[in-house]
């Protein structure tokens, strides 16, 4: 019998439960007692729900109250030195601190996971490491699922990967070798979590080993040889699965189908051609999950043309030994659709989210058991919305396809290079040596989002709400000129996020009332759906802008998010090349870009934090997204003049290998994150002589410590040892709307005095 299986759902709850926990513990009105005990009930209540849906391999610790890598740093007791940690298991407070950091301590460096908007907490390792039991979290989980009648199929990130997704500390000797060379240390405690799982009525392990869709070094397949040859002899009563997502295997799909293993999962959506690769030389032994439904995008599932493949395996192979899966977690799609009344009812006829795409999985397998008679009604409507999507108008503008059809090559260029625009921007702004700025919002405070909630349901009238945002705007501006600011900008206390706001203003692009996705920890976000061609009906964001620049003497910055990032940040159509779409939103931002300088601003910053996120995963595949995704940003910024001054930001990700391409973006100014990595990157820039102006981040905004003007003066002046004092502006490493005013006061005016330290000399 074909089995309907999971690999993992989404943490925060349908209406975010799991945030409005971990921000009450955080803010210390509730014990750690009572955020247990609420994750416990969201693990309950998620384990139900898929036995409901009629799964039959159901994930445990699938579930974390943060990140599952940095579950896994506990777990396996990798904890650095500056956290003070006493060795014994791994508590709430030692947790925290390492996602969050703690009193003067920085927090582990987060980066995003693989090409997703997740971000993961890097594992910190030093030669000669040692790892031990520290966490016992899989067994507890997998134990508390038994105690109300769930038998579930526990999962861990594998060994391997856990590895290589990890780094030396910043200031250990490493000597070039990578941290595999630690696998033999580490593996004793994944030998002795199976061992206490098999102990527990465990059956099946799935092992999580993404990183082999990676360009990997040889060695990594050693390493996975000697890993599982290891963990496969840990007990007879456990079968492993291992679990691979996001991409082809390629050179790698061989040497797993060489391991000890009873079953391997492959990424059908992502890389359809693994499998017929894989039925080919497939161990008789071995069993094969399929991951049919996209666990990364929230289209109806084609169930046609996916039971086509599950069929040709079951042919194959026979039904024993077949599974049906999505194609990674569900982690990465929101919740629930149901809840969606808001939509277009056409719209979200098209549309899948979590508890939809487990429907759609135990629809395949019913199919492949009982035949598609079975559900021959679930077929037929699934065939017409699919229709229905392909026939609809509402999806194709030939205005806004002939428009991105006539763009020339010209409109990717400045009208001059940089060396030329810049004696004219400095004319047009005398800024001081070191200028000083933000990177965009400030707080989203509960006023903020209480106002906003108030004008959405009609409780708070337009007029009212147009009358406290312009409060908070001028909030704002003063608190900048006081602490002396030489760039300000409005603090975007009007959007809700960076890219939601723009979704719900362009043509092609729809938004969700709770489609929330986990971004990290506590911090989600709503992705808009593009659903048709895109273009901009009005402006965007000049009205608050020149109001914002109406206040003050001092330069504003007009705020957009980029078309890479609103791209990325998006459930995207699947219909057309991505390249295609990039530069639809491109062009409507041109159009504002335009309309902003018309408008009197001197200084633009588009934003491209997820330029590097959208990377293929395989190296011989960068080029080709790199030359479209730098067109994208050059054609929407380009259409400016030399006096002009564009700025763009980014941040957690590891930017080193992209330098040349963050060049050709031809920004006058970029703003990046640098300082949880104490200055990482600034190695980067010695290999490569950036050429424009440069703002390496001296407060890390993800953590709720207040940096010291000692530690940024001393991370300014390590900059300065690769740039010149003619480049260098100094800015947050993000946005602050996560964080709270008076954390924010402290940060920004120690910033700004730790520029006017560098001023002095």
């Amino acid at each position: 019998m074909v089995l309907a299986t999971n690999l993992g759902y989404p943490r925060i709850g349908p209406k975010r439960e799991l945030k409005r926990a971990l921000e009450s513990f955080w803010a210390g009105t509730s014990t750690a007692l009572e955020l247990e005990a609420a994750g416990r009930e969201l693990r309950v209540s998620h384990w139900r729900l898929q036995q409901e849906c009629g799964l039959q391999h159901i994930p445990s610790n699938d579930f974390s109250l943060y990140d599952h890598v940095l579950d896994t740093t506990a777990m396996v007791g990798a904890i650095p030195d500056r956290f003070g940690w006493d060795g014994a298991q791994v508590d709430v407070a030692t947790y925290f601190a390492m996602a969050r950091g703690a009193a003067a301590v920085p927090a582990l460096e987060m980066t995003k996971w693989f090409d997703t908007n997740y971000h993961y907490m890097v594992p910190e390792f030093e030669p000669g490491q040692r790892f031990r039991l520290a966490s016992t979290k899989p067994v507890d989980e997998y134990q508390e699922a038994q105690d109300v009648g769930i038998h579930t199929r526990p999962k861990l990130l594998g060994p391997v990967s856990y590895l290589l997704l990890g780094k030396w500390r910043h200031d250990a000797p490493a000597d070039g070798r990578e941290p595999l060379i630690l696998l033999d240390a580490l593996l004793p405690v994944y030998e002795e979590v199976l061992g206490q799982l098999a102990d527990a009525g465990a059956d099946w392990v799935q092992m999580d080993e993404p990183a082999l869709v990676l360009d990997v070094p040889a060695a990594a397949r050693d390493a996975l040889t000697a890993a599982y040859t290891k963990l496969s002899a840990v007990s007879p009563r456990l079968r492993l699965l291992l679990t691979t997502y996001f991409g082809d295997l390629r050179e790698n799909l061989d040497a797993v189908l060489a391991l000890p293993l009873a079953g391997v999962h492959l990424d059908l959506v992502r890389a359809p051609q693994l499998l017929e690769r894989a039925l080919a030389s497939l161990p008789a032994s071995f069993a094969l999950s399929l991951g049919l439904v996209d666990g990364r995008n929230v289209w109806r599932t084609d169930l046609d043309r996916t039971l086509t493949l599950l069929e040709r395996a079951v042919a194959t192979l026979g039904s024993e030994r077949v599974l049906v899966a999505p194609s990674c977690s569900l982690l990465h799609v929101p919740v629930d659709l149901a809840g969606e009344s808001g939509l277009d009812p056409e719209l979200r006829s098209w549309l899948s989210f979590a508890n939809q795409k487990l429907e759609e999985l135990a629809l395949l397998a019913r199919a492949a058991n009982e035949g598609r008679g079975s559900v021959a009604a679930a077929l037929r409507e699934r065939r017409e919305a699919h229709d229905s999507r392909r026939r609809s108008e509402r999806t194709r503008s030939p205005a806004v396809r002939e428009r991105a059809e006539a763009v020339t090559a010209e409109m990717l260029f400045r009208t001059s290079a940089y060396p030329q625009r810049r004696p004219q921007q400095r004319a047009r702004l005398p800024l001081p040596s070191f200028p000083t700025t933000t990177i965009g919002s400030f707080p989203q405070t509960p006023e903020v989002r209480r106002a906003r909630a108030q004008f959405r349901s009609g409780r708070l009238e337009a007029s009212q709400y147009d009358r406290f945002l312009e409060a908070e705007i001028e909030r704002t501006i003063r608190f900048q000129e006081e602490i002396g600011l030489d760039v300000v900008v409005h603090g975007e206390c009007e959007r809700t996020d960076m890219v939601e706001y723009f979704g719900e203003r362009l043509n092609g692009v729809a938004v969700t009332t709770a489609g929330w996705v986990q971004s990290y920890g506590s911090r989600c976000a709503r992705p808009p759906i593009i659903f048709g061609d895109v273009s901009r009906p009005e402006p965007l964001t000049v009205r608050w802008s020149r109001y914002a620049q109406s206040l003050t003497s001092r330069p504003v910055k007009g705020m957009l998010t980029g078309p890479v990032t609103i791209l990325q940040w998006s459930f995207v159509r699947d219909d057309q090349p991505r390249s295609e779409t990039a530069r639809q939103i491109a062009l409507a931002l041109r159009d504002e870009v335009q309309e902003l300088e018309a408008a009197g601003f001197a200084i633009m910053q588009i934003d491209e934090p997820a330029l590097r996120e959208g990377l293929p995963l395989r190296r011989d595949e960068w080029d080709a997204y790199l030359a479209w995704a730098v067109d994208a940003f050059r054609l929407a910024a380009a259409g400016v003049r030399d006096e002009t001054q564009i700025h763009t930001h980014m941040c957690y990700g590891e930017f080193n290998d992209i330098i040349d391409a963050i060049a050709r973006l031809d920004a006058d100014v970029i703003s990046i994150e640098a300082s949880r990595s104490q200055m990482e990157l600034l190695d980067a820039f010695a290999r490569f002589r950036y050429p424009n102006e440069i703002g390496l981040g001296v407060y890390d905004i993800h953590s709720p410590q207040v940096p010291s003007v000692d530690e940024m003066e001393r991370l300014l002046r390590k900059a300065l040892t690769v740039l010149s004092p003619e480049q260098l502006w100094v800015n947050p490493d993000c946005g602050l709307k996560t964080r709270g005013w008076e954390e924010v006061q402290a940060s920004v005016t120690g910033m700004v005095e730790a520029a006017k330290r560098l001023r002095k000399g």
